[in-house]
């Protein structure tokens, strides 16, 4: 037996117990999301995502930084991150697997050069140095399909880095490389073209990119003054996808599929008010990929 000292003693410890039992059972889910570098447009939306989730009592998410969408893609494969960010581009082609919880705005290709620069289209690239993109990003991959589009061999025919953004601005300011190639989007913060810079128009190269390399690659405007002193430019737009392992819990994945269809207008950088847009009928535009159950089950509460 145990006197009432030692009885209120240990009931008071089973209900503290209890208590912190029921505390974390209510205590909303973490998810870890792979975004991208700081200064992209990925980076951007993962933090705005993260606080929006924070506003609720539903979702908890970490962004994580990152190289950007073929990084992201081998971290969730690998289990250690639960969504990512990506273009649709590389998870088609790492398809089957990811699985969609919407796309989330569109990626814009951005090949900038020095104001001085001879270069006018993407042809004229022969012989130069590239950035194409930091190792492990979607940009990568994309700019050697776009060098390809004009015959040019991107292991011959250029010269190419793989600096993150911020260096590879100030690699080209400093006439370290003639050219850098960006998929972000509009405007990107980290890229921010001074009068010193240009961007390239891609008019003439994205038809034969589409035809090419598949129906993924569409035809879009960079408007005028997007970045300052910028006149508008032809460039060739690719899908951005906010998707998660298939492991994923289906409330939990129902839970960040409502943070993008409920708070649309909290999760657009504020620099790209006009360019990006949330709304459901594109958010299940996925392209092949197919919705995970949790956001499928989502987008048919709120659209049908």
């Amino acid at each position: 037996m145990i006197n009432r000292r030692q009885f209120l003693t240990s009931t008071g410890a089973v209900a503290a117990v209890a208590a912190m039992s029921a505390c974390a059972s209510t205590a909303p889910p973490t998810i870890r999301l792979a975004a991208g570098e700081t200064g992209g447009f990925y980076h951007a939306f993962a933090q705005l995502l993260a606080a929006t989730a924070a506003r609720t009592d539903t979702l908890r998410i970490e962004p994580v930084t990152t190289a950007g969408s073929l990084s992201n893609l081998e971290l969730l494969t690998r289990g250690e991150v639960d969504t990512a960010l990506a273009l649709a581009d590389s998870v088609v082609a790492a398809a089957p697997g990811p699985l969609a919880i919407g796309r989330v705005y569109e990626n814009y290709l951005q090949l900038v050069v020095r104001a001085d620069s001879p270069i006018q289209r993407v042809a004229d690239l022969r012989g130069t140095r590239i950035n194409l993109g930091n190792i492990g990003s979607g940009a990568t991959a994309i700019g050697e399909k776009l060098l390809r589009t004009v015959d040019l061999d991107p292991a011959t025919a250029v010269t190419a880095t793989h600096l993150p953004l911020r260096d590879a601005v100030t690699a080209l300011l400093d006439h370290r490389i003639d050219a850098l190639l960006w998929a972000g989007g509009v405007p990107t913060a980290a890229l921010d073209i001074p009068a010193t810079m240009r961007l390239i128009d891609l008019a003439d190269v994205t038809a034969t990119m589409r035809t090419r390399f598949g129906y993924l690659y569409d035809p879009v405007l960079v408007p005028a003054d997007a970045y300052p002193h910028t006149p508008a430019v032809h460039t060739i737009g690719v899908a951005n996808l906010l998707i998660a392992t298939p492991t994923l819990t289906t409330s939990t994945a129902a839970a960040l599929t409502d943070l993008l269809v409920a708070h649309p207008d909290t999760l657009i950088p504020t620099e790209a008010a006009g360019t990006q847009f949330l709304d459901v009928r594109s958010l299940i535009d996925t392209a092949t990929v197919p919705l995970h159950p949790g956001a499928a089950q989502v987008y048919r509460r709120w659209h049908g």
